[in-house]
């Protein structure tokens, strides 16, 4: 039996068979390397992105702010106490005229870097812990995940309150130390899950295979697959270390003087709220606002970061409708 094909069938068979770059173009979302993916939906959260402005500025206010102001914190105004805020003291000044403004930005400075230090040291034993106890098990499995359940079950706030008069007037260092030790053992355990999952995929064993050691598998296949999973631990982790931080200030534990943080600010000026409100709402205001912040750029990142948020495909589809109308 003869089959006669007609022109545009046989073009059409033709372009199919070659798959020419016209017949068959390529899926944009899945020519699109999953960085680029991630800095998209990321970029598509308004919130986040407000978020990220306001982290951005707070720190550049609390560092390049002093050094436009003639005040420093530790000096004082002898012929201004307790003024509210005006033109010279554009946050007021407390009761020994000392400027809240320079006060304000110094605790600033000092609840950020600390913010920032305990996310880092606190997300990175996690990842090393966990990783190292789901792919060696045994008995470092279950030496690592004693001290983790161990620390679970300490309470951490009455430790640091204990231990917090022995390294008074010491470096500050020392309370950024204590923070993070109690803060990465959830996310010890979660990584260690992750890590049992991992070390079963073809790429995993490839490396065994190729004789590569354990500790270059855990560091180039087996944490960079738990990047989202770090990243968010890491933002989160810094809200809650402020938070913490300002906890123990405003009860003694913290900061101490001369120096301050939010936390030392909020205690030391909770009793004027009422009477000398702008001494405790400029330092609560900003501990505020940098939190929420942290929390929106953490959401930001969980959305852009896990492909079967609710949030971002609904955002996906709005976006493709109104590309569409």
């Amino acid at each position: 039996m003869t089959v006669i094909l007609n022109e545009g069938d046989a073009a059409g068979t033709t372009g199919a068979a070659s798959g020419s770059p016209v017949d068959a173009a390529p899926d944009p979302e899945k020519a699109m390397t999953r960085g680029r993916l991630v800095f998209i939906r990321f970029m598509r959260n308004k919130l986040a992105l407000v978020g990220l402005v306001v982290i951005i500025g707070m720190y550049l206010m609390a560092f390049v702010g002093p050094l436009l102001s003639k005040w420093s914190y530790d000096t004082q105004d002898y012929s201004a106490f307790l003024e509210p805020p005006y033109s010279e003291h554009i946050f007021g000044t407390d009761k020994i005229g000392t400027d809240m403004f320079a006060l304000t930005m110094r605790g600033l400075q000092k609840s950020l870097i600390i913010g920032l230090l305990v996310a880092l040291i606190s997300t990175s034993i996690a990842a090393v812990v966990g990783a190292a106890a789901g792919y060696f098990l045994g008995v470092a499995d279950k030496t690592l995940m004693w001290v983790v359940d161990l620390l679970l079950v300490l309470p951490s706030f009455l430790i640091i309150a204990i231990l917090s008069p022995w390294f008074r007037g010491k470096s500050w260092f020392l309370l950024v130390v204590m923070l993070a030790a109690f803060q990465w053992m959830i996310t010890a355990r979660i990584v260690r899950g992750m890590t049992l999952t991992l070390k079963e995929r073809e790429f995993v064993k490839a490396a065994k295979f190729m004789g590569q050691p354990a500790r270059k598998i855990i560091a180039k296949h087996i944490v960079p697959n738990m990047a989202s999973l770090l990243i968010i631990d890491a933002t989160i982790n810094v809200g809650s270390a402020v938070l913490a931080e300002t906890g123990l200030s405003f009860f003694g534990f913290g900061v101490q003087s001369p120096d301050v943080s939010l936390g030392t600010l909020i205690g030391l000026n909770a009793e004027s709220a009422t009477t000398f409100p702008w001494l405790f709402l400029f330092p609560a205001g900003f501990l505020v606002v940098f939190v929420l912040a942290v929390n929106w750029v953490g959401d930001g990142l969980r959305d852009a970061l896990d492909p079967t948020s609710t949030r971002v495909r609904r955002k996906e589809k709005k976006d493709t409708k109104e590309k569409a109308a």
